[in-house]
């Protein structure tokens, strides 16, 4: 059963507003099995609604619609279905008589322009709205479903589940779109799909189809698996053979088979050894700090972070001798060392991490260009230091160093288990 969602409302294509209830709808037309092929924003162009909602009939099982049904003229949805599907719109006096008793239990008398609301197409039938003074619309054509739900989520939500419970779900024959998600990092999307996709494109011809979408965000890359099954646990089993082959394929690059970030599978892993950080960072600005911190209970690992901008900075707050910094210059891995160690030993802490680069845009050089970032982490005996040349604007580079200083502590920790 495919499914096509479009927010109407030219505030949403501006950067004011984003469009959040088709999160919503997703979720619950997945879960009933109905997969969203096209999801759009439009704006309050009755000729360009009517031009999209055409097209997708051509295709679509069911098309919601959120937005448009207020009473003003920019209000167009129910302009465009009663002109695609050629059906007149004449006006419900219920609808009206409802809105007058709405506005008169405020105190209110209904303004005329309101009247724009009870516009009812031929053949559509009216969705109650308990929550709001617009209502909701569902109409047929041929194989399609059409439902107009008015746009604030706190309207639209418990119609659409009323919908889903009396019209949608029904259709469907008793299988839903089940998903997870692998994160990786330390890996290329072009590596990862080399050493993963004999693997997943054999899941499309098994009893319980899965697909698979490989994404590449930034610092890491992530498999997005959605199987196709009539229950949950039939799913389960299936996803959790799918993800166990992938692991196999990619360990130890896969950090999250649930969905966490990777601070929060970094605090599990703290938390389960017992073990303390503290970190001193340059070029991040304490981005690693905020981001360990991120983690609810973080109390319990966390010691403390310093940012030491500075060359002085890196001297007074975090130990590293001046003739260090003279022979090697301030982004160098020795310097990296020297400022995880002297955290670590100003804190007392099991593990200190040391991270200083340039995140531009300026300050490269040929032998150090902007993106060379030196990271060091030290956990109790063991010491791993890198330089990554990170590519990217400054927020990019300072990410992807934060990531991979994590992901370097999460590979000794791993080891040490």
């Amino acid at each position: 059963m495919k499914a096509c969602i479009l927010a109407v409302g030219s505030e949403m294509l501006t950067p004011f507003r984003v469009d959040t209830n088709s999160l919503f709808i997703t979720e619950r037309l997945n879960a009933s099995g109905y997969d969203v092929r096209l999801k759009a924003v439009v704006a309050d162009d009755v000729d360009e609604l009517a031009e999209i909602v055409r097209s997708a009939l051509a295709w679509a099982d069911v098309i919601v619609i959120t937005g448009g049904l207020g009473p003003t003229a920019d209000d167009i949805t129910r302009d465009a279905i009663s002109r695609v599907l050629d059906a007149p719109m004449t006006e419900d006096e219920q609808i009206v008589d409802g809105i007058r008793e709405r506005f008169a239990r405020r105190g209110l008398t209904m303004p005329e322009i309101n009247r724009r609301q009870a516009m009812v197409p031929r053949g559509a039938t009216v969705l109650p709205n308990p929550n709001g003074s617009a209502p909701g619309l569902w109409l047929e054509h041929d194989r399609t479903g059409i439902a107009l739900l008015p746009g604030p989520p706190r309207e639209m939500k418990p119609m659409f589940e009323a919908l889903m419970a009396n019209r949608l779900a029904p259709k469907t024959i008793g299988r839903g779109l089940f998903r997870r998600v692998l994160k990786i990092t330390g890996r290329t999307e072009s590596d990862v799909d080399a050493h993963v996709q004999p693997i997943y494109e054999t899941w499309t011809q098994q009893t319980v189809p899965i697909t698979t979408t490989i994404l590449a965000v930034l610092g890491q890359i992530e498999l997005h698996l959605t199987a196709h099954a009539p229950t949950q646990a039939d799913a389960d089993a299936a996803l959790d053979a799918a993800v166990g082959q992938l692991q196999e394929a990619l360990a130890p690059a896969v950090y999250s088979v649930d969905g966490r970030a990777l601070e929060a599978v970094m605090g599990d892993l703290l938390r389960e050894q017992r073990l303390t950080i503290a970190v001193a960072e340059s070029c991040t600005g304490g981005l690693l700090a905020s981001r360990l911190t991120d983690v609810p209970g973080s109390s319990e690992y966390f010691d403390r972070g310093v940012v030491c901008y500075s060359n002085q900075a890196k001297t007074d707050m975090a130990g590293v001798p001046e003739a260090l910094i003279r022979e090697h210059g301030a982004v160098s891995e020795q310097v990296a060392e020297a400022m995880a160690a002297g955290i670590r030993e100003r804190a007392r802490t099991n593990i200190g991490i040391g991270i200083t680069g340039i995140a531009g845009p300026g300050g490269g050089t040929p032998e150090k260009p902007v993106g060379t970032v030196c990271i060091a982490v030290i956990v109790n005996e063991q010491t791993r230091i890198r330089t990554f040349p990170f590519v990217g604007g400054r927020e990019m580079v300072k990410f992807q160093a934060t990531q991979a200083a994590m992901n370097m502590l999460r590979l000794l920790l791993m080891k040490s288990r």
